[in-house]
């Protein structure tokens, strides 16, 4: 507010100069006056004027019969002389001469109050840019005060161990002297690790909101600038500001960008970032562990940091900070939920159920697509039909209703889809459907997707097979109904994936019997044909891709048995999709019978399931190249 007032002000100032220049400046016969130059000179010539007084350019009188009369002087040098020849008392106004602080004022006024103005606006930009050239070694970092911080654990869910682990520093923050009688010392640093979106900076956040401390918080790329030893000076500053404001928090979000290992830049240890790093670690280790100020650090790339930051005295307590589980997740919801007015039939923990492997930023993106739904079909409340519309959105993309496909393109990718859906069904240990589209989104156009019961943090090696014959069921549905020259490029996603697994098992999780439980790949997922292969023969190579061969075959043979043994459903299935565009896993379940569907009635929309327990999304998984078996995009 202060701001816009300031504004309005100056350029309140800078109109009123403009216009007096103006003024000044403008010339003044502009006036207008009431007799004009040549009748004053006829009336002079004819005796009618009795006196006149020439003020400058202003020429003021009195006719003979008394009445006055003003006119402009135009500086004609024969006016005198007919003032004089005709009788007309002449007088002259003495000039007032303003003084010279007066004309220095209104000779420079204007121009020194426009350089006042462009110098104040000059260094508000540079205040905003961190102080301008001399101002580069200010901290950026942004104060909330106590009580501007509105967050505390109450607002953050999903985390219990990582709340209970930074219980602790709350208590020490708000009683020190607790702690101190005792001889402990509280951890100086918190590294907070954890995938994007699970609630970190929110975290740090709530502990300050809780302890009632001022919080500090920056962004590790907020340090480094073009010119070395500004990122340093930074960080001097910074904790210089929090030693002030002691017990306080210092949150510093992407560590990463500032903290990776040294000496892995162009300029040695001489670089900007290096020179940043190396000042952080040596204030960190400036101040004793009681003084109250506690460092807070996130990152979801902690293998990549410098060792020196995680030795102890430093960031000596790391914190992982895990998606939620399914208690989690549908505590995150009730948190988000609050601003949303929901209907009854909205069942949170169902859908809690059918997220896993959600974080808590998309759940919260979740809500708030439900939401838009619900606004642009001008309702109210928000439904679970919504949040289900939602949840596909996020899931496998828009919808492109406005992609016009040829009605045998529809049919080839509705016998796609449909291998894919009845080879999955019938494999052991697979992932049960939830839905299967031809409807285009996002890069695909039809989508089979398959959902777990509940979370899953591992996979057998019947599951993994499962998987791969699953995934080429819509190329194989292709060979059987078209012949195997018109099988089309649709399939070259799920050929990818399935050689990955089948080379995951192999080289890096011993599943094959033939090589044995050795790791024979890169744990960046490289391949063991990788640029920084480890050093295997020929033979040992060859072995590996007959092991891989084997698999592949072996489960497309399973695959293709299926589908030839059910091929009445592969017809009814293609037809349904022909018919509804969308089916759900109730009519799949009805169709994996061998009954069959009939076509929608006009207007109708598919039924929704009745069950109210629809599981959706990709599992969670310890390892992160265990595959997830997600939607199977055509």
């Amino acid at each position: 507010m202060k701001s816009h007032i300031t504004r309005i002000f100056v350029l309140t100032v800078i109109v009123v100069v403009a216009v007096a220049m103006f003024n000044r400046t403008s010339p003044s016969y502009e006036r207008n006056y009431a007799l004009s130059y040549s009748d004053f000179i006829e009336d002079v010539r004819s005796g009618a004027i009795s006196e006149v007084t020439i003020d400058g350019e202003e020429i003021k009188g009195r006719r003979t019969n008394g009445e006055r009369f003003t006119t402009y002087n135009p500086d004609d040098a024969h006016m005198i002389d007919d003032l004089l020849a005709n009788g007309v008392k002449i007088k002259v106004a003495k000039p007032q001469r303003p003084s010279a602080l007066m004309q220095f004022f209104m000779s420079w006024g204007p121009m020194l109050l426009l350089i006042a103005v462009w110098i104040y606006f000059m260094r508000r930009q540079q205040a905003g840019n961190g102080g301008g050239q001399m101002g580069f070694g200010k901290s950026r970092a942004k104060l909330m005060e106590e009580d501007q911080i509105k967050v505390g654990f109450k607002d953050v869910a999903g985390v219990e161990e990582a709340k209970e682990d930074v219980a602790e520093m709350v208590d020490f923050l708000k009683d020190p002297a607790k702690y101190e009688k005792l001889g402990g010392k509280i951890p100086r640093g918190v590294l907070m690790v954890g995938p994007p979106g699970t609630g970190k900076t929110l975290l740090a956040r709530a502990i300050a909101g809780e302890a009632q401390v001022p919080f500090f918080s920056i962004s590790g790329s907020d340090f480094v600038e073009m010119f070395v030893g500004v990122g340093a000076s930074r960080v001097r500053d910074m904790f210089e500001q929090a030693k002030k404001r002691a017990p306080c928090i210092i949150f510093i979000d992407e560590i990463d960008a500032v903290g990776r290992h040294r000496g892995s830049g162009m300029g040695g240890g001489n670089d900007e970032r290096e020179q940043t790093l190396n000042q952080l670690l040596v204030e960190m280790d400036g101040f004793s562990g009681n003084e109250g100020i506690i460092v807070i650090a996130a990152t979801n790339r902690a293998d990549v940091l410098d060792k020196a930051l995680l030795r102890p005295g430093r960031f000596d307590r790391q914190i992982t900070v895990n998606l939620p589980d399914i208690k989690g997740r549908e505590q995150i919801l009730k948190v988000h939920a609050k601003k949303i007015p929901l209907a009854e039939d909205v069942n949170l923990r169902d859908l809690a159920r059918g997220t896993p492997g959600f974080s808590g930023a998309e759940l919260a993106n979740l809500l708030n697509e439900g939401a838009l739904f619900a606004a642009r079909a001008n309702k109210r409340i928000v439904s679970m039909e919504d949040l289900d519309k939602a949840r596909d959105k996020l899931l496998m993309g828009p919808e492109k209703r406005s992609m016009v496909m040829r009605k045998e393109d529809l049919l080839m990718t509705a016998y796609h889809e449909a291998g894919h859906t009845i080879v999955g069904q019938l494999m052991p240990e697979h992932d049960p459907v939830y839905k299967v589209s031809i409807m285009p989104r996002g890069g695909a156009l039809g989508i089979t997707m398959f959902l777990p019961e509940q979370d899953q943090y591992s996979a057998s090696k019947d599951k993994l097979e499962s998987q791969i014959a699953s995934l080429f069921g819509g190329r194989i549905a292709e060979a059987l109904i078209y012949g195997k020259n018109k099988i089309t490029t649709g399939a070259s996603n799920d050929i990818e994936r399935a050689t990955q697994i089948a080379r995951n098992m192999v080289t890096k999780w011993g599943l094959s019997d033939n090589l044995g439980p050795m790791d024979y790949g890169e744990s960046e997922g490289l391949g063991y044909m990788g640029p920084q292969a480890k050093p295997m023969s020929e033979k040992m190579a060859q072995m590996i891709d007959d092991e891989i061969r084997n698999l592949i075959d072996r489960n497309y043979k399973r695959a293709e048995d299926i589908l030839k043994q059910h091929i009445d459903i592969l017809h009814n299935m293609a037809q349904a999709l022909m018919d509804w565009e969308t089916i759900d896993k109730n009519q799949i379940a009805k169709l994996m019978k061998g009954e069959k569907i009939d076509p929608p009635k006009p207007d109708s929309e598919p039924p929704a399931s009745t069950d109210g327990n629809t599981e959706e999304a990709s599992p969670e998984k310890t390892d992160s190249s265990i595959p997830k078996q997600g939607p199977l995009a055509t």
